[in-house]
């Protein structure tokens, strides 16, 4: 049995992985590591493989994650188990305070646990490559990373004509990979031209779309951060080419083209649920921006199921808001409906499947019925 993480979003630490029944693991935090024995750091993400593993009773104890980001989020989960990086499903997962315990007997020689079902890189260039081809699609990459990564963009509708602006942003935040799962259904659905809806909202705005702003964090296993550190969600009242140079780069050209409407996804590791995060506590928040954001939740509700507004943050009150966040901000910079959409690492409390768990493919789901909101609110964005 051999256990690793050598590979694009690996992240743990093997501590003893001599007895299948007692395999002991922890997962590595992001930068920087040099904090106070006993701090909180960003540790939450893990992603591995075992091989060797058929017909296997494996009890795989992840250690220490007291001091892990959220401990929140492990009451209730269940981890994301794989034999083949196609078909995820959850294990039987246990949470005593101290020891994350998961328990499985693999059908096959190899088995892949990870957080949440990984989105790698490979998948990201394989997305924006179909997407570039698409008919009215051009591929304008905002900028690089620090490690030398594109950070890519794509310009759906002629930029300028003078119609609303759509902004989509995924993977701020690397390890929240079902940000990429509702990426690739939004673009699937956005770009079919066979699809009226999606038709009607490519005749009534341009959409600049990114489809993963943090390929750094990503590959190298990271929670929360890029290459420096840097939470991106933290960025963006005064971001830098040093330090995040993703979000610098990105609030450029939302400077070059306007923004009427800026969607950010996310995931969150405590609630059970997904849900919109708005900006009602920005300075100088208008009754505008209030009414577009009722309506956009009003439409997506309609159009699925697993979307809901009973469950979620707490509304900041009037002035309070974080405008280093990249929907207060941007709610701010350009007067617009801006919002942030998270979905679960556990499964949707409403409606719980057993087997997957929120999983890939409600994710899907969620990104292609993302387009009834934005119809619902395009023509108003401006008025």
């Amino acid at each position: 049995m051999q256990v690793s993480s050598t590979f694009d979003s690996g992240n743990i630490e093997v501590l003893a992985a001599d007895d299948p029944s007692d395999v002991r693991l922890r997962i590595r935090p992001d930068p920087p590591t040099d904090t106070p024995d006993g701090v909180k750091r960003f540790a939450q993400w893990f992603h591995f493989r075992i091989d060797g593993v058929r017909d296997v009773a494996l009890t795989l104890r992840l250690v220490d994650m007291e001091r892990t980001a959220y401990l929140d989020g492990w009451p209730g989960y269940r981890a994301a188990v794989s034999t083949d990086r196609i078909s995820w499903t959850r294990a039987d997962t246990a949470f005593d305070g101290h020891t994350l315990t998961i328990t499985v007997t693999p059908d096959a020689d190899v088995l892949w646990v990870a957080y949440f079902a990984p989105y790698d890189l490979t998948r990201v260039a394989d997305l924006v490559g179909w997407a570039a081809q698409q008919p009215g699609v051009a591929s304008r990459p905002v900028g690089t990373t620090l490690d030398g990564r594109q950070v890519d963009r794509l310009v759906i509708g002629d930029p300028d004509r003078d119609v609303p602006v759509v902004w989509v942003i995924a993977r701020q935040h690397p390890g929240e990979s079902m940000a990429s799962w509702w990426m690739e259904g939004f673009l699937h659905r956005l770009l079919d031209t066979h699809d009226a809806l999606s038709a009607t909202l490519r005749d009534k705005a341009t959409l600049h779309v990114v489809p993963h702003i943090n390929p750094d964090g990503s590959f190298r296993g990271h929670l929360r951060t890029n290459a420096s550190g840097a939470n991106l969600n933290r960025e963006w009242a005064e971001p830098t080419l040093e330090r995040s140079p993703e979000v610098w780069h990105t609030r450029a050209a939302m400077d070059a083209s306007g923004v009427d409407l800026c969607l950010d996804v996310h995931g969150d590791e405590a609630l059970p649920y997904t849900f919109i995060a708005g900006a009602e506590g920005i300075p100088g928040y208008t009754a505008h921006q209030a009414d577009l954001l009722e309506r956009f939740l009003a439409a997506y509700v309609r159009a699925n199921p697993d979307f809901q507004t009973t469950h979620g943050y707490p509304k900041d009150p009037p002035g309070g808001a974080n405008l280093s966040m990249c929907t207060a901000a941007v709610a701010k910079r350009f007067d617009c409906l801006s919002m942030t959409l998270e979905m679960p690492f556990k499964d949707n409390a409403d409606r719980p499947d057993a087997v997957h768990g929120w999983s890939p493919a409600r994710c899907l789901r969620m990104g292609a019925t993302a387009l009834h909101p934005m119809v619902a609110v395009v023509d108003r964005l401006r008025t």
